[in-house]
């Protein structure tokens, strides 16, 4: 759930959901995902830390039939030890696992399986090698990265891929330690490297990588650096105004209605007669014309500068009638009725052609 101004809104979509998944991570996701199914390769998901369920909810839309989905985090549960009570104390005080479980079920009808607690939890939870896709985004503290990568390496499938959070960022070198350490000395393989995420596999990562190269240059939205390093192919990946995949929306998500089209008001009917009344026929006619122009669609900057003139409030005698001002006579006391007669957005319209004619003349 989602705060706005200290009521609780629901997400409508996606991005309504707080979190950190950029649009390149939706896209890499997808791609991997995506190969996987195509490929008929089938094994569960797991996230380990989901903070308000941003990227488990796109991970939960590729769950396939048949597939177990689990997902772990302390929530608002006890840490197991202090240095990882206060990272969590520090960066996480509003998660609750229910405003979790209420975002998630506002985009899929049935909840993950759940384990509230440390993922130390993972390894006798979760079977070996019965999992297609990690993602690791819990603690940013490295004996807690180290073990999670660990549990990773237990429960992939060959084929299986593992993706580290943060891997780079300055405030988790925990993260960065670990990441690289299983990369040099644990076998891991790194796919791809977008800005803030690891992707790795334990299996030869050539024909993943090729298939992976070969979609990036296919874009033009991403940009693309190869290098070696400690024997390892790197890709990397940047987003260069990258669209993030088309996801649903939640179930509280209402479409909006349409703009109904302003009518031209009426015109009224004259109130005097002779040359008079011929004058306001006249010049309501070319109010209605302007009308019609006003209404044409305007640019925004147009629409910001526009300025709007106060509505004209008509003189009145002891009665209550209207009269025109003082010292006006004939054609122009005619008229000054009629303004005071015809809409205030007509009246405008007059103004503004009388000023244009002036401008025209001079």
């Amino acid at each position: 759930m989602t705060a706005t101004q200290g009521a609780i809104r629901p997400p409508h979509r996606l991005d309504d959901v707080p979190g950190w998944f950029p649009v390149l991570d939706q896209v890499l996701f997808d791609w991997c995902l995506d190969r996987q199914e195509s490929a008929g390769l089938r094994g569960d998901l797991l996230e380990v830390g989901v903070y308000m369920g941003k990227s488990a909810i796109f991970l939960g839309r590729h769950r396939q039939e048949g597939e177990r989905y689990t997902v772990c985090d302390l929530f608002e549960g006890d840490a197991p030890d202090n240095a990882n009570q206060a990272e969590s104390t520090k960066s996480y005080a509003a998660l609750t696992r229910r405003a979790f479980e209420e975002n998630y079920l506002s985009f899929h009808d049935e909840l993950p399986r759940v384990l509230q607690g440390p993922s130390s939890l993972v390894p006798t939870e979760v079977r070996p090698r019965s999992c297609r896709f990690v993602h690791i985004d819990a603690s940013h503290l490295y004996e807690h990265v180290y073990g999670d990568i660990e549990a990773a390496r237990d429960a992939l499938l060959p084929g299986g891929i593992v993706v580290l959070d943060d891997f780079r960022s300055e405030h988790t070198p925990g993260v960065a330690v670990a990441a690289w350490e299983a990369v040099l000395s644990r076998g891991l393989h790194p796919v791809c490297l977008s800005a803030q995420k690891l992707y790795g596999t334990w299996d030869d990562p050539e024909s993943v990588q090729e298939e992976l190269l070969a979609m990036a240059r296919e874009r033009d939205d991403c940009h693309l650096s190869v290098q070696q390093a400690a024997g390892q192919r790197i890709i990397r990946l940047k987003s260069k105004g990258m669209r993030a995949p088309a996801f649903p929306p939640s179930r509280h998500h209402t479409e909006s209605p349409e703009p109904v089209a302003a009518e031209i008001p009426a015109t009224p009917e004259p109130v005097t007669t002779g040359p008079a009344a011929a004058s306001q026929a006249h010049q309501t006619q070319q109010a209605q014309q302007s009308y019609q122009t006003q209404q044409a669609p305007q640019t925004p900057q147009a629409q910001q500068t526009r300025q709007i003139p106060q509505a004209r409030q008509p003189r009145q005698d002891s009665q209550g009638r209207r009269t025109p001002a003082p010292g006006r006579s004939g054609a122009r006391a005619a008229r000054a009725i009629a303004l005071d007669l015809l809409p205030p957005i007509v009246t405008r319209a007059i103004r503004r052609a009388r000023a244009a004619r002036r401008s025209a003349g001079s």
